[in-house]
């Protein structure tokens, strides 16, 4: 099992490679066609704005640990084992049934968007957007493998790495 979340986890580290390598490209080309060849590509912008979207979501979802996460811990860091648990556990709860209560909006959000399109390249704006989706799930699934690590004694300031990464 192990072996198996490895294996995906690294799949998910070339997927976001591959997305930050499309919008370097796509960068690189608008510095040259608009300074060495003074006549600007429209369709770049769209690509490297699309592709960050999407980098920062996909790798929020799937390649970041908590610790890398802005947090503000001064309280939680004060207490003991178990208040640090407790507090942990509210956490992942919280964020579990934000993301839950928001995930039908959400879906509907991005499926109205169907009827737009991009403005240069006509990519349907809710397969641009999808990835907030993907994001939503993860974040979901996550936690609440989080929450049940914590109800079962694991130890809050652990990245739960048998778990969830």
């Amino acid at each position: 099992m192990h072996a198996a979340i490895r294996w995906l986890h690294q799949r998910t580290e070339n997927v976001a490679a591959g997305i930050l390598a499309a919008m370097f490209l796509s960068f690189m080309l608008q510095i040259v066609s608009r300074y060495v060849f003074n006549s600007p590509i429209g369709w770049t912008l769209e690509v490297c704005l699309t592709t960050w979207l999407w980098l920062v979501l996909w790798t929020a979802a799937f390649n970041l640990k908590d610790v890398d996460h802005v947090r503000f811990d001064m309280v939680y860091m004060a207490g003991n084992r178990r208040l640090r648990r407790i507090f942990a556990l509210i956490s992942a709860i919280a964020i579990v049934v934000g993301f839950v209560a928001a995930l039908p909006a959400t879906l509907d959000y991005i499926t109205f968007y169907k009827i737009k399109k991009s403005a240069t390249l006509r990519i349907r704006l809710d397969v641009v957007f999808s990835v907030y989706a993907v994001f939503a799930l993860a974040v979901i699934t996550r936690y609440a493998l989080r929450a049940w690590y914590l109800v079962r004694g694991g130890d809050p300031d652990s990245e739960a790495r048998s778990v969830i990464q």
